[in-house]
């Protein structure tokens, strides 16, 4: 779960800010983001969110958004995972809307190659460091078949061992759904061996193995594998950035008392 509470972190803070637009059911003004294609049948955490939530609001009514909460808890899952922690700011305000248009063309997709990546994150602020540091989430956490099939049945850089135990699981056809770790050596630990794993050709996404294929960002992808502390201390600053995009604050948005629908 520590891996899809950051990742919703990330998926708010992507589009239009860290406002918790993606915890916004739909209504009747707006189709929300729960349904993009990046996060359709992918994105989970909304029940800890609501159960962290509730709690915090009987003791503290109309205080902590729902923004704020899940800055913290992304940061709280690394730490959990064995990753380092960072300081979150608070004082983010909620969003009074969502936006389903701008998750599906802001949000990064695993099937985009170096230069894709780097002008997703550009777009956002971010330098191609940052973005190599950030894409180390995916130390932990899962993806579908669907989004990495490409990768097994049509791709040759990719360690040949590697390819055929992934791809028992995920069929040419079928098995959608089913689940591999974004990181076979220590899937559910906070550490560098994302990046051992890009080095051993290894990345499980396309998106994954584009940091180290003969690109620009080959150097720092087998710094990061060979020293944990110097990633542990970029990702961190890179998450405090993150969690700075585009903030509500002040009389903007409001404090949702319910992080699924506006007051």
């Amino acid at each position: 779960m520590g891996a899809s509470l950051l990742r919703l972190h990330f998926h708010d803070c992507f589009v239009n800010g860290c406002d918790a637009s993606i915890l916004l059911d739909d209504t009747s003004n707006f189709t929300g983001e729960k349904t993009a294609g990046p996060n359709l049948n992918s994105v989970r955490g909304f029940d800890v969110v609501d159960t962290i939530k509730s709690q915090v609001e009987s003791s503290c009514p109309g205080v902590v958004s729902c923004a704020d909460i899940l800055a913290v808890v992304a940061r709280d899952s690394v730490v959990a995972l064995g990753g380092p922690s960072w300081t979150v700011r608070l004082g983010r305000r909620d969003s009074t809307t969502a936006s389903l248009s701008t998750a599906n063309s802001d949000i990064p997709t695993p099937t985009l190659n170096l230069s894709g990546l780097i002008s997703s994150f550009s777009n956002k602020g971010f330098t191609a460091n940052e973005m190599v540091a950030l894409s180390g989430s995916h130390t932990i956490g899962q993806a579908r078949c669907t989004s990495f099939r490409a990768r097994l049945y049509n791709e040759t850089n990719i360690d040949a061992s590697f390819q055929s135990s992934l791809q028992a699981n995920c069929p040419s056809s079928g098995g959608d759904n089913n689940l591999s770790p974004l990181d076979t050596q220590s899937p559910t630990t906070f550490d560098n061996a994302y990046y051992t794993n890009l080095v051993n050709n290894k990345g499980l996404l396309h998106s994954d193995q584009q940091l180290f294929n003969g690109g620009s960002t080959d150097s720092q992808v087998t710094t990061y594998s060979t020293k944990s502390t110097t990633f542990f201390t970029d990702f961190a600053n890179a998450m405090v950035k993150m969690g700075n995009l585009s903030p509500l604050t002040g009389t903007s948005g409001q404090i949702r008392t319910n992080c699924r629908k506006t007051n």
